[in-house]
């Protein structure tokens, strides 16, 4: 897949709520899309929002483990019946967490790099996209 091409896929999930793919065929697209501009991003940030940390935190380490990454998740100490907001840098590998009030539940990956046209923020995506 080409990068251009892989820009217009993410383009497709930007700036909705969360879109299930309508097929495999559009999951495999979509992930192949995902991992095109991460290959040519510097380093990713990643914005989780789930609706409780164990389904946040499972999200964040099936999106690592597809992006290359080795991370071991912590142990998680915010109420267990609590939506959550979880930003995750790659470059540092740190996370922030906190109670999130929001209707929106997805991934947000922001790409960065030095291409404008390929970087930027895309998503939502669906939680278990990677599982």
């Amino acid at each position: 897949m080409e990068v251009n091409q892989a820009v217009e896929i993410l383009k497709q999930y930007s700036c909705t709520k969360s879109q299930i793919p309508d097929s495999p065929a559009a999951k495999q697209q979509l992930k192949a899309a995902i991992l095109v501009i991460s290959a040519v991003s510097d380093f990713e940030n990643l914005g989780i929002c789930a609706d409780n940390p164990s389904e946040g935190f499972s999200s964040l380490a099936s999106y690592l483990q597809a992006l290359g990454y080795d991370y071991t998740l912590p142990s998680v100490t915010l109420e267990a019946d609590r939506s959550v907001y979880i930003k995750f840098n790659t470059q540092k590998q740190n996370y922030y967490l906190d109670v999130y009030e929001g209707d929106y539940r997805g991934v947000l990956i922001a790409y960065q790099g030095e291409d404008p046209e390929v970087m930027g923020t895309y998503g939502y995506f669906p939680l278990n996209l990677f599982d």
